[in-house]
């Protein structure tokens, strides 16, 4: 009897949080970059799933049309990485510091063992929710002074494209957001695989 045929290995989900208000070049950077990986199989080394904090459905964006998102806050609780884009929806976040509820509970849906990244503004989610306190972080370098009046805990490098403190790891403004999901795909399958995906979006590699 021939042994059986190991199952192929599980695509790393990449869970997007799509929060309205969501900048579209942002909301595009982990699917345009995480598709594009694969093993030597050709097999797909991510899987990216868009979510809100609600149900499935329109989610409004910083241009003249809004998404629809097909999954709801569900999603979350099968993140390997969960990602948050930038949002010029920031609300209690920019006078406060707080999460709107519906945004906070749908964080408690994240597990504990799950990579978080964001992108641009989207730290202030991150910070709100306690999870940069401690850590260094960096965001957009527009919002540097109202950030470390929100959040001093958190030890903001605003000079920096992004900043990897292991499990949580944050971009600066827009574009860097490139240059933080390419340095992920190098962390996790090495500088061939990277540059593969540079090559393929015209991107340096560093």
């Amino acid at each position: 009897m021939e042994p059986a045929t190991p199952a192929p290995p599980r695509p790393h989900r990449v869970v997007v949080l799509a929060l309205d208000g969501v900048l579209t070049f942002e909301l595009g950077i982990p699917q345009r970059i995480f598709a594009l990986p694969r093993d030597a199989a050709g097999r797909p080394l991510y899987e990216v799933v868009t979510c809100s904090v609600r149900e499935p459905g329109p989610v409004r964006t910083d241009a003249d049309y809004t998404v629809r998102v097909e999954h709801g806050p569900e999603a979350l609780a099968t993140a390997d990485t969960v990602l948050i884009p930038a949002t010029h929806e920031l609300g209690p976040l920019l006078e406060e510091g707080v999460l709107p509820a519906e945004l906070a509970s749908a964080l408690t849906l994240v597990r504990p063992e799950a990579r978080l990244v964001s992108i641009c503004t989207g730290a202030f989610v991150l910070a709100a929710a306690g999870l940069l306190d401690g850590r260094p972080a960096t965001t957009h370098w527009g919002y540097t002074a109202v950030f470390r009046r929100l959040f001093p805990a958190v030890r903001l490098d605003p000079d920096v494209l992004f900043v990897d403190d292991g499990s949580v790891l944050t971009s600066a403004g827009v574009a860097a957001g490139l240059d933080l999901c390419l340095h992920l795909v190098r962390r996790d399958h090495g500088a061939a695989v990277a540059n593969d995906v540079a090559r393929r979006t015209v991107l340096p590699p560093h």
